[in-house]
């Protein structure tokens, strides 16, 4: 996808200030997030990460070998978001955090005129690409990145979830906390994401660099197989969970098992685009994976006493596998 900056025109003849210069209307999403895949959304973060660099022209497919690193943190599993530093190594991208000590809609502004941008929380209650969840129903925390900016009228064209957004009027003054809304308590947690740390590895360079980045990672993945500790965790939990609430069940699933079968279809295809095909056991391990969480996903969701142990036994036996086959693969 072309990469333009500067101001381009806006709906009814406005100015924007944009990194990409796309129009939300035309944008396509990476195939990583296409209708067809199991979890076409992940994490926020991650999900804007994606599109932020494939609408830079980068390959969003190399910086998940972090995903082997999944691990049961004792109550969820990892909120996984690709490192700073395999960004830096594979994109030249450098992502830091900012001191949001201005008006955020000022300091997006300015950034975008140098090329860069900011990955900001908002509350999603203002966010209209969530209509089906949390748009004006629900305060959700998320992140987004800001792509286009035009103060003046109020407009901001963001990356969020699987694509480009836009969004306006009191939904602009409510997202930044202008009147006639309170000011927001707490400023949001924002970084920059500056484009001119160097020159992205491209073709065969990137491929050899993510298999690097994966390699390192597979040396520091969990010790003792996770799908064991979701196991006697979740046995625990089970008996209350299926007296809670629906919405007890959606937070525990977003944390549980949508958090890892979302990571481990994420890290089959950095795998298959790594390897290149080459890894047919690791790759059908993983989508093993993924099925059982999906299978745990459906049950829960039916609030009925059952047995987890078969699909967290099978699980954890795919998780052994993956591992075992990218030790000899990536080797």
């Amino acid at each position: 996808m072309a990469v333009r900056t500067g101001p381009v025109a806006g709906a009814g003849g406005a100015r924007l200030r944009s990194l990409t210069g796309a129009e939300p209307s035309a944008y396509r999403a990476h195939p990583l997030h296409s209708p067809e895949r199991s979890y076409q959304e992940t994490n926020c973060y991650t999900d804007v990460l994606i599109e932020l660099l494939h609408a830079r022209g980068l390959e969003p497919l190399a910086m998940l070998g972090h995903l082997v690193r999944m691990d049961f943190e004792g109550d969820q599993w990892t909120f996984f978001k690709p490192p700073p530093e395999d960004l830096e190594a594979l994109f030249a991208v450098d992502i830091h955090e900012m001191q949001p000590y201005r008006p955020i809609p000022l300091q997006i502004e300015e950034q975008l005129a140098r090329d860069r941008t900011l990955i900001v929380e908002l509350d999603a209650w203002f966010l209209p690409d969530t209509a089906a969840t949390s748009y004006r129903s629900a305060h959700v925390k998320t992140s987004i990145a800001a792509d286009a900016i035009d103060r003046e009228r109020e407009v901001l064209r963001y990356f969020h979830n699987t694509g480009l957004h836009e969004l306006s009027g009191d939904d602009y003054r409510g997202a930044f906390g202008l009147d006639p809304y309170p000011p927001v308590v707490l400023p949001p947690y924002t970084e920059i994401a500056r484009f001119d740390s160097g020159s992205p590895a491209t073709g065969d360079a990137l491929r050899a660099e993510a298999r690097r980045i994966l390699a390192h990672h597979l040396a520091h993945r969990p010790r003792r197989n996770p799908f064991e500790s979701f196991g006697e965790a979740l046995e625990r939990a089970l008996p209350e969970l299926l007296a809670g609430t629906l919405d007890d069940y959606h937070a525990y699933a977003f944390a549980t098992v949508r958090m890892c079968g979302a990571a481990f279809e994420l890290l089959a295809s950095h795998v298959a685009w790594v390897l290149e095909g080459s890894a047919q056991g690791p790759l059908g391990a993983m989508d093993e994976i993924v099925e059982r969480c999906k299978t745990l996903s459906f049950r829960l969701a039916r609030r009925k006493a059952f047995d987890p142990r078969p699909a967290l036994e099978a699980a954890a036996a795919a998780w052994a596998q993956t591992m075992s086959g990218l030790e000899e693969s990536v080797a």
